[in-house]
């Protein structure tokens, strides 16, 4: 299936209800929250691939709608975990190394690019 990458310059909105102040942030002028959910969008798709390369048919489970080999390996990985260690050390401890932005830019051209 080709994807296809709309040109932003050409969505235009029918009002702002449904353009930029769909986000509370932007209205509010609470910018600095976006770069919280970009690390937690990175740290995410860590995650994500950590538990893809443990639990073998990860993926195939998920496209059947079975998310429980998914919550096992969260649960074992991450939840059992608490709030006990330090984010940083979370997230080294489940998938062997700290936040790297090659796995996020990995993620990003698997899910938008062709």
């Amino acid at each position: 299936m080709e994807r296809r990458i709309e040109d932003p310059a050409r969505i235009v909105p029918p009002d702002d209800r449904l353009g930029c102040l769909q986000d509370i942030h932007w209205y509010d002028g609470a910018f600095r929250l976006f770069p919280d959910y970009t690390l937690g969008a990175m740290a995410a798709a860590q995650l994500f691939d950590a538990a893809k390369k443990d639990v073998p048919g990860l993926q195939a489970a998920i496209g059947r709608g079975e998310f429980m080999p998914l919550v096992d390996w969260l649960t074992a990985n991450v939840h059992a975990k608490a709030s006990y260690p330090a984010t940083r050390e979370l997230l080294s401890a489940a998938t062997g190394r700290p936040l790297d932005p090659a796995v996020f830019k990995a993620h990003l051209k698997a899910r938008y690019l062709p």
